[in-house]
């Protein structure tokens, strides 16, 4: 067994708009055939190195796994029922202190939802090893099998698309940081088997903040299916987490080999607390500088739009908007003239009821996210006494139909495809697409009846 380094060589410059996560991320997706091989190696091998001090609770056997997982889930466990305990007690939200702040989250993790399960893509090309299979497996439930109701990243979209908070703009470059690794490591899953395996270890365990983002997102009135299923999927008994810690051991090359293969593993491991985290996307929230943010952003497409007969403390809408950095004063003297009243009914601010309902002037300028922004940010003090009085965060607000779209209607006729052609639309770009679901379904229907690679 070689080492990571003698595979990888040093880090090169990665070229063009490769050389950010959000430019590798996304020529990862656009054409992946078109990213030279030597420099996303030198990409993973720099986030090896930039995690290696990171620390690695891994057990140092792989026969310890399966009672370390069952370990780790014990405790997420009890400390879920004493966040319980607090919420029966009357205790507040811990994540999400209104609705646009579980929207903001939504937005802000979107990069890595959206290429669920992308570092296991290069395993399907193993499916005549029955080593490879609880990683195929895996990586087939992460697609839903085929069904779209299942397929965690037409989940994301579609959830995205329910509350009309898609990214319209780039984020923060280090956001783009777990999808690129999840991205190449299902690239370079040949090369890399051991970081592959070690990424999947410890993507599979159930963290808690999992299921408190399920409860909150459910208490706000958003539908938490998506997380809830990772809840179900990735069980320690027979779930992805189960599967990740057998595979270890399936997949060890044998003797002297095992040590350094391991600490491959591990360094895999590690990679998954590169980034920005979950909790730390909670905790970045700020309601008003999201607002003056948005502001901004959207400052350079309105600052023509408006009439000059409105003046506010002599100036018009549109040289408010002339000049970027002016949003938070412009708030302050929408504020001062009345047109905001903060800490009331969004409906008694004239500016609210410019942009509300489809008769408002400016109806349809601001996204689903933004307009929640400037409701949360208006009703303020108003809103949180409002769901402190009607909010019953233990009644569950959404259920899930008990048979899935695609068992409703008969199975079409199997057309023949070549497994190259399979695996192909079982990329993370295709996967989600209509052909990529066929594939799917075909994928597994051959896998589970052993025909692959005839």
């Amino acid at each position: 067994m070689t080492s990571l380094h003698s595979i990888i060589g040093r880090p090169a410059r990665v070229p063009g708009p490769a050389r950010t996560a959000f430019g590798l991320y996304q020529a990862l997706l656009d054409a992946p055939e078109q990213v030279d091989r030597a420099d996303l190696k030198a990409f993973l091998h720099a986030q090896v190195q930039a995690a290696r001090d990171l620390p690695c609770d891994l057990p140092a056997s792989p026969a310890q796994f399966a009672e370390w997982i069952a370990n780790n889930a014990s405790q997420v466990a009890e400390r879920y029922a004493s966040y319980l305990q607090a919420r029966r007690a009357g205790g507040p939200r811990q994540f999400f202190s209104n609705r646009s702040h579980a929207l903001y989250f939504l937005q802000q993790v979107a990069p890595s939802k959206l290429v669920d399960g992308a570092w296991l893509y290069g395993t399907v090309r193993h499916a005549q090893d029955w080593r490879y299979h609880a990683l195929i497996r895996t990586y087939l439930e992460e697609l839903g099998d085929g069904d779209p109701q299942l397929n965690h990243v037409v989940l994301y979209r579609k959830l995205l698309a329910e509350h009309d908070c898609a990214p319209a703009h780039p984020l923060a470059d280090e956001l783009y940081l777990q999808g690129a690794l999840q991205l190449a490591l299902g690239q370079l899953s040949d090369e890399c088997l051991p970081e592959v395996i070690g990424y999947n270890l410890g993507y599979e365990q159930l963290p808690l903040h999992l299921l408190i983002t399920a409860f909150e997102l459910n208490e706000l009135g958003i539908d938490p299916y998506y997380f809830t299923l990772h809840v179900t999927i990735d069980n320690a008994s027979t779930g992805h987490a189960r599967k990740a810690a057998d595979t270890v051991s399936d997949l060890l090359p044998g003797g002297e080999a095992n040590a350094e293969f391991l600490e491959r593993v591990r360094a895999g491991y590690r990679l998954n607390d590169l980034g920005v985290g979950s909790t730390a996307v909670i905790k970045a929230f700020d309601l008003e500088q999201e607002v003056v943010d948005m502001l901004e952003r959207k400052r350079s497409f309105g600052q023509h739009m408006h009439s000059d007969y409105c003046r506010l403390e002599g100036r018009t809408i549109n040289e408010w908007l002339a000049a970027p950095g002016q949003s938070l004063a412009f708030l302050d003297v929408l504020q001062r003239k009345g047109w905001i009243k903060r800490h009331q009914d969004p409906q008694d601010s004239r500016f609210w009821q410019l942009l509300d309902g489809p008769g408002a002037v400016m109806f349809g300028v601001f996204s689903g996210y933004e307009m929640q922004l400037l409701r949360d940010w208006i009703s303020g003090d108003w809103r949180s006494a409002t769901d402190a009085r009607e909010t019953n965060p233990f009644r569950a607000r959404f259920r899930r139909p008990l048979t899935s779209a695609r068992a409703q209607t008969p199975a079409p006729r199997e057309p023949i495809h070549s497994l190259e052609r399979l695996i192909g639309q079982l990329s993370p770009a295709h996967h989600a697409s209509p052909a990529g679901l066929e594939a799917t379904r075909i994928f597994a229907r051959q896998l589970n009846a052993g025909g692959l690679g005839r």
